[in-house]
């Protein structure tokens, strides 16, 4: 090998190899990031698709639900995760309100992703006739859409904080809407907080793959908050989330421990600094 061979770019996930995963019954690995330092290790990690999640207006931004962020808070974050991935798919949430109003809406602002962030797909909430016309219109412009169905975080006002299609009529809902956004063209399906008994039951009337979060195993793949699985936040854990580490003790630990070495006097040590020999008018 000469000095000139470098290391060979992973051919990047797109939305058609999801699709070829699932025929293939390969499990799909899916998580959120929210900045290029989260993404770069989660693609490093081998995640197939990362979600630049709505979910930032709580994690990152402080808010108490997704509701308050905005299109250029989202277009702002999606350009990081895009500098930070070489192979996942990424794919940003349209907020609350950016495809609401109007099909030409969603449209507009799938487009903003993809030209003014780099994304490679768009997601929304929702499966009745307005989010299934956005859905269309999205995929026939060329751009791939994921639908989210179940538990949809945008209208948590009017459905509550609660497992969803847990009875005969939204069963066969949640089935139609899934069947409906499909048809659509939508290239996967997000399922939240359903029963697992659902959940599989729905993927395998479908042809695209589903990705679950609260929804058992039946799915095509998962999905979870990246500050979730990785303990950030010691105070909150929803139950369809494991978490893999302790990170919240592990970083407060460090600043700790950096802060007291400053205010004893034993930070920075001789190494941390660059040194010359004075010149005698500021010698002691």
């Amino acid at each position: 090998m000469d000095a000139m061979t470098t290391t060979k770019k992973p051919a990047p996930v797109t939305a058609l190899e999801l699709q070829a995963m699932r025929r293939r019954g390969e499990r799909i690995v899916a998580l959120t990031a929210y900045d290029y330092t989260m993404a770069r290790m989660a693609d490093e990690a081998g995640v197939d698709f990362i979600l630049v999640g709505d979910s930032l207006a709580m994690v990152m931004l402080g808010h108490d639900s997704t509701l308050p962020v905005t299109m250029d808070e989202m277009v702002h974050h999606t350009k990081a995760v895009v500098r930070g991935t070489r192979r996942a798919l990424v794919v940003a949430d349209l907020p609350f309100g950016s495809y609401h109003a109007s099909v030409a809406d969603a449209v507009n602002n799938a487009a903003r992703f993809l030209k003014e962030a780099g994304a490679h797909a768009v997601k929304l909430e929702g499966g009745h006739e307005h989010q299934v016309n956005c859905i269309r219109a999205i995929a026939q412009s060329g751009i791939p859409v994921v639908a989210h169905l179940g538990f949809t975080p945008q209208a948590v006002h009017a459905i509550g904080m609660r497992v969803q299609a847990k009875t005969e009529d939204t069963i066969k809902a949640l089935l139609a809407q899934a069947l409906a956004v499909e048809e659509a063209g939508a290239c996967c399906v997000v399922l939240e907080l359903g029963p697992a008994e659902v959940a599989e039951a729905v993927t395998q009337r479908l042809q695209v793959p589903t990705i679950g979060i609260g929804a058992g195993i039946g799915c095509s793949g998962q999905i979870q908050v990246v500050h979730d699985l990785l303990g950030m936040y010691p105070d909150f854990q929803p139950k369809h989330a494991k978490r893999y580490a302790d990170l919240h003790a592990t970083m407060v630990a460090a600043i700790g421990a950096y802060a007291g070495e400053v205010r004893g006097g034993s930070f920075p040590e001789a190494g941390h600094s660059a040194h010359v020999e004075l010149p005698a008018q500021l010698g002691h």
